[in-house]
C-alpha cells in the first residue's frame, strides 16, 4: 500500500484564504454530555487568540480520516485536553471544505490528523502529525503550548555542543520533519557551528532525524539509489510506532529493484516484531492499522498469502473482540474492521462478510457519506453498477465539498456502466453548479467524464 494511503494525505489546492469550515467527525454521545461550546472558524479563533494572546490550535481533520477519529474519541478528552483547551484556543479544520483545503495549502499541511500550534501573532510554533496516544500527545501539545517558542528562536539556541543545545537541536530536526521540509533541515544543519554538528550527528535521537530528512529527500527527489541506501540506515534505528510510515517510502522503491524479495525480506523481522508489541502485545501503537497493513504488505510482496490471511483474520478478531458487537462504540475501530475485512477479501475473493459489515456500518454512521460511497465504489469496482448506484445516491445525500465532487465521480461511472447518459450529464451538471469555482482539478476529471 503507497504512503499516501496508510497516512490520510490531502492534495492540497491553490485557493483563497476564508473562514475555515467547522464539521467534526461525529462521536458516540457521552453519558452526560457537557455544554457544546460554539463552533469557532480559524479567523474568528485567531482573532480570539489575539485578543486572549493565548497560542492557538488548529486542528486538521476529514470524515474519512480513521485517525482523526481515533485522537477525538480516544485523546482529545478528559481533564488532560480540558487543561489544553484552558492555556490555548482551539479550531477545527475540515480539510475536505474550500476553505480547509485553502488552510492547509497556506500551512503546507500533509497529513491528517495534524494539530498545527501558532502563537497570538500567528507565527507557527510547532505540529503533531498523525495517531498519538495520551503519553506521546500530551508531552508535546503542552510544550508546544507552554513553550511560545517559534522555530526561530528555537534554533538560536543550538549554538554548541552543550546537552541543553542538543535538546533543543533535536526539537529543530523534528519541527522540519514534521512540516516535509527536508531541504530546510538539512541546510539549516550546514550553518551550525563545528560542535553543534558534530554533538547532533553523535546523538543518536538527532542522527535518526537527520536520517529520516536525508532520506525524505532523496524520495523527494526520486533518488532511488540514496534512498535504499539511507533507507536501510533510518529503518535499522528505533522508529517505534512510526516505522509504517518510513516502510511505505523504502517499499515504494524497493518494489521496482531486481532484488526486491531480497530488501523487502530484510525489514519482515521489524514488522513481525511492532505487531507483536503494538498490535497485538503490551505496548500498543495510536496507530495499529498502519502496522498491520504494513506487515500484509510485505507478507504480499514475498508471496506468502497464507501469512497475510492469517494476520488479518487475527486483526479482525481483535478489532471485534475490542467493539463487542457495538459499532457505535468507536469509529476508529470500525474503520480498522472494515479495511481488514476489504484486505481478506481482495486476498481470497470472497466478500460475504465484508459485504455483509457495510450496511451495518452505514446504519451506525447515518450522518456521513463514507461508508456508502466506500461501499459503492467497491460494488463498482465488481461490476455491480445496479448495487453500488442506490449507494452512491445515498452518499450524495450528505457529501460537500471535494467529496461532492469525488462521490459524483463515482456515480456517473455507474450511471454510464447502465447505459443512463443523460442522467449522467445531469448528476455531472448538478455537482459543478453546487461545487462552485473550487477544486479544478476534480471538476475537471468530472467533467472529462462526460466528454469521454
Amino acid at each position: 500500500m503507497s504512503p499516501l494511503s496508510r497516512f490520510a494525505v490531502v492534495l492540497c489546492l491553490s485557493l483563497p484564504l476564508f473562514a475555515a469550515c467547522n464539521r467534526r467527525p461525529a462521536a458516540p454521545e457521552p453519558a452526560a454530555p457537557a455544554a457544546a461550546k460554539p463552533a469557532l472558524s480559524f479567523d474568528e479563533g485567531l482573532a480570539q487568540a489575539r485578543s486572549h494572546q493565548s497560542p492557538l490550535i488548529v486542528d486538521f481533520h476529514a470524515p474519512w480520516c480513521y485517525s482523526c477519529y481515533f485522537m477525538a474519541t480516544n485523546i482529545l478528552t478528559g481533564a488532560d485536553w480540558a487543561a489544553v483547551e484552558k492555556k490555548a484556543v482551539v479550531v477545527e479544520v475540515d480539510a475536505d471544505s474550500p476553505d480547509g483545503a485553502a488552510l492547509m495549502q497556506k500551512y503546507g499541511i500533509k497529513f491528517l490528523p495534524s494539530y498545527l500550534v501558532l502563537n497570538a501573532g500567528g507565527d507557527e510554533l510547532g505540529r503533531i502529525l498523525g495517531e498519538k496516544t495520551r503519553a506521546e500527545f500530551y508531552p508535546q501539545i503542552n510544550k508546544l503550548v507552554d513553550s511560545g517558542e517559534t522555530l526561530d528562536a528555537l534554533r538560536a539556541t543550538v549554538t554548541d555542543g552543550a546537552p541543553t543545545s542538543v535538546v533543543a537541536g533535536r526539537s529543530v530536526l523534528k519541527s522540519y520533519l514534521a512540516r516535509y521540509d527536508a531541504a530546510g533541515g538539512l541546510q539549516w544543519l550546514t550553518t551550525l557551528s563545528a560542535d553543534a554538528s558534530k554533538a547532533l550527528h553523535d546523538d543518536t535521537a538527532a542522527a535518526l532525524t537527520i536520517a529520516r530528512l536525508q532520506f525524505l529527500q532523496a524520495s523527494q527527489q526520486n533518488d532511488g539509489d540514496a534512498v535504499l541506501r539511507i533507507g536501510a540506515t533510518v529503518l535499522a534505528g528505533d522508529l517505534g510506532c512510526e516505522r509504517p510510515y518510513e516502510l511505505d517510502r523504502y517499499f515504494e522503491f524497493a518494489s521496482k529493484r531486481p532484488d526486491a524479495h531480497a530488501l523487502i525480506a530484510a525489514q519482515q523481522p521489524a514488522a513481525e516484531k511492532l505487531v507483536a508489541t503494538g498490535v497485538f502485545g503490551d505496548r500498543p501503537c495510536a496507530d495499529k492499522r498502519s502496522a498491520v497493513l504494513s506487515l500484509a504488505d510485505i507478507d504480499d510482496a514475498l508471496g506468502d498469502q497464507t501469512a497475510k490471511k492469517a494476520l488479518l483474520e487475527r486483526a479482525i478478531a481483535d478489532v471485534e473482540k475490542d467493539l463487542g458487537g457495538d459499532l457505535k462504540k468507536d469509529r476508529n475501530l470500525d474503520d480498522n474492521l472494515r479495511i481488514y475485512n476489504d484486505q481478506l477479501a481482495a486476498l481470497t475473493g470472497n466478500y460475504a462478510a465484508y459485504d455483509a459489515l457495510m450496511p451495518r456500518l452505514i446504519d451506525a454512521w447515518p450522518d456521513d457519506y463514507v461508508y456508502a460511497a466506500r461501499w459503492g465504489k467497491s460494488l463498482l469496482a465488481r461490476g455491480d453498477a445496479a448495487q453500488a448506484l442506490p449507494q452512491f445516491e445515498k452518499a450524495a445525500e450528505q457529501a460537500y465539498g471535494i467529496n461532492r465532487l469525488q462521490v459524483a465521480e463515482q456515480r456517473v461511472k455507474a450511471l454510464q456502466a447502465l447505459d443512463r447518459d443523460a442522467d449522467a450529464r445531469r448528476v455531472v451538471a448538478d455537482a459543478l453548479k453546487a461545487n462552485g469555482p473550487w477544486f479544478p482539478d476534480e471538476a475537471a476529471r468530472l467533467k472529462a467524464l462526460i466528454k469521454a
